[in-house]
């Protein structure tokens, strides 16, 4: 199994910046992606950062140019460095991280979602 933990969540006024932290970790053969998704209540869970297999990134528009995705490769780790932080930024974070196992003898990618962290920006 993979394992998938985040850390950084917290309060912070608006305009100001955090950190969050997703380590994974476990029985894998690799990971292939590993991104940041949200959700705020009453709606549904959205991409906010993530690389893509190619090792480009993407990002929603709502955070272009406040939110900076990277990674550490060798730890398993990706991080979400989150400034000019807004009200509307307020949810709880998600890290997904999509990795490739032999389940059985079949070679399969799977995802795995860690357990979220708290992110409130008031207004």
């Amino acid at each position: 199994q993979v394992q998938v933990v985040e850390s950084g969540g917290g309060l912070v006024q608006a305009g100001g910046s955090l950190r969050l932290s997703c380590a994974a970790s476990g029985r894998f053969l690799e990971i292939n992606t590993m991104g940041w998704y949200r959700q705020a209540p009453g709606n549904q869970r959205e991409l906010v950062a993530a690389f893509t297999e190619g090792g480009s990134t993407d990002y929603a528009d709502s955070v272009k140019g406040r939110f900076t995705i990277s990674r550490h490769n060798a730890e398993n780790t990706v991080y979400l460095q989150m400034s000019s932080l807004k009200p509307e930024d307020t949810a709880v974070y998600y890290c997904k991280v999509r990795a490739s196992r032999i389940v059985g003898s079949v070679y399969a990618i799977e995802a795995y979602w860690g357990q979220g962290t708290q992110v409130t920006v008031p207004s």
